[in-house]
C-alpha cells in the first residue's frame, strides 16, 4: 500500500518532497545495512589476518624454486643467476651444464640466454653415479690421502698448509703454487682434493630437520637458531653465488670446494661475502634469517657432482 505523507499545505514541491514509499524505504535500507554489515565483516577479517607481502609468490610455487625442479630440455637465463645456481636448480653436475653448452670457466651467462639442459635419464645416471662415487670418497679419505701423498710427491698444498701458510705465501718457493693460493681467480685458486678438503658444521645450532632420501624429503639439514647467529663456511672454497634468485631458499650463499663438491646455505639475513671471493673453513660468511621460510633457520646443503649427499657423512 502506498502512503503518503505530506504537509497537507505548503504547495506541490512539499508535497512531492514528503511524498515517500513506505516499502521502498524497506527494501533500500535491507540494501544499505547488507551492504555495510558486508564491508565491516570484510574489514575485520583483513585486520585480523594480514597477507604478508614478503611471503606472496607470483606464477610459481615453492616446488618450482626447489632443486631438481627444472624438468625442461631448455633454460632461458634470469637477471640474478649464474651456471652454479642454476645446476643447483637441475640437480646436475655444473660442468656437464657447461660442456653441453659450450661454456669454459669462469662459465658466465647473461639474462635472456638459452641454454640446453641435460635429460632427465642423463640427470638419474648422474646423480646415481655420483651418490656412489661419494659414498666411496667418503669411506675411503684415509687411504686415498695417503695414495696420494705417494703418487705426488710435489702437489699443491693442502688446505690446511694454505691457511697456516696465509701470512707468509712468499716463503713459497714454486711460483704457480705461490700465485694459485694469493689470488683466488677462477683459473688460479687453490685445487684441493677431495682427501684434503676439512669439513666442519656451518652451525653448532640445534637440528630441525636431517637429510632424507625420499623423492620429496629435505635435500639437507635444517639448523634451528636466532636472527643474526653466524653462518660459517663448512669448507675452504670459492663463492659462486650470491643472491635471492631462487625463491624457496631466500638468501642463498653457494660455495664450491672442488670441482665436485659444493655446500649450499639458505634463509640467511645477511650476506657477508661476495661471488669470486675465497673463504676458509669456518669463515663467517652470513647471518641467519628467515628469508622464504616460516621461522629463522639455516638451511644446509652439500653436494657430489650436483647430486644432494647426506651432510652427516662428511662433517665431524
Amino acid at each position: 500500500m502506498d502512503r503518503h505523507i505530506g504537509l497537507g499545505t505548503g504547495g506541490v514541491g512539499r508535497y512531492r518532497l514528503w511524498r515517500l514509499s513506505v516499502p521502498k524505504i524497506t527494501i533500500r535500507l535491507s540494501v544499505a545495512v547488507v551492504f555495510s554489515t558486508v564491508l565491516v565483516a570484510s574489514g575485520c577479517s583483513s585486520r585480523t589476518a594480514p597477507a604478508p607481502v614478503t611471503k606472496l609468490y607470483t606464477g610459481k610455487t615453492f616446488e618450482d624454486f626447489e632443486s631438481n625442479s627444472l624438468h625442461t630440455d631448455s633454460y632461458t637465463v634470469e637477471k640474478g643467476e649464474t651456471l652454479y645456481s642454476i645446476a643447483f636448480r637441475a640437480n646436475t653436475d655444473v660442468r656437464e651444464l657447461a660442456q653441453l653448452n659450450n661454456l669454459s670457466e669462469p662459465y658466465t651467462i647473461f639474462p635472456g640466454q638459452s641454454l640446453t639442459l641435460p635429460d632427465s635419464d642423463s640427470r638419474r645416471r648422474t646423480g646415481d653415479r655420483s651418490s656412489s662415487l661419494a659414498s666411496s670418497s667418503s669411506n675411503k679419505n684415509a687411504n686415498s690421502q695417503s695414495q696420494n701423498a705417494l703418487s705426488k710427491p710435489v702437489a699443491k698444498p693442502s688446505h690446511k698448509e694454505y691457511v697456516a701458510n696465509k701470512g707468509n705465501q712468499k716463503s713459497i718457493k714454486k711460483q704457480p703454487h705461490k700465485s694459485a693460493v694469493s689470488l683466488p681467480e677462477s683459473a688460479q685458486e687453490p685445487q684441493i682434493r677431495n682427501a684434503d678438503i676439512e669439513w666442519q658444521w656451518p652451525t653448532e645450532n640445534a637440528i630441525l630437520e636431517g637429510f632424507s632420501l625420499a623423492e620429496r624429503g629435505n635435500k639437507g639439514i635444517n639448523f634451528a637458531g636466532q636472527r643474526g647467529d653466524a653462518v660459517k663456511a663448512a669448507a675452504a672454497g670459492k663463492v659462486v653465488y650470491v643472491g635471492s634468485a631462487l625463491r624457496g631458499f631466500g638468501r642463498l650463499i653457494i660455495l664450491k670446494h672442488n670441482d665436485d663438491y659444493i655446500t649450499a646455505y639458505a634463509h640467511n639475513e645477511e650476506l657477508l661475502v661476495k661471488e669470486q671471493q675465497w673463504v676458509d673453513v669456518g669463515q663467517t660468511i652470513a647471518t641467519m634469517g628467515d628469508s622464504d621460510a616460516q621461522r629463522v633457520q639455516l638451511h644446509f646443503e652439500l653436494r657430489f657432482r650436483g647430486k644432494s649427499v647426506n651432510p652427516k657423512r662428511y662433517l665431524p
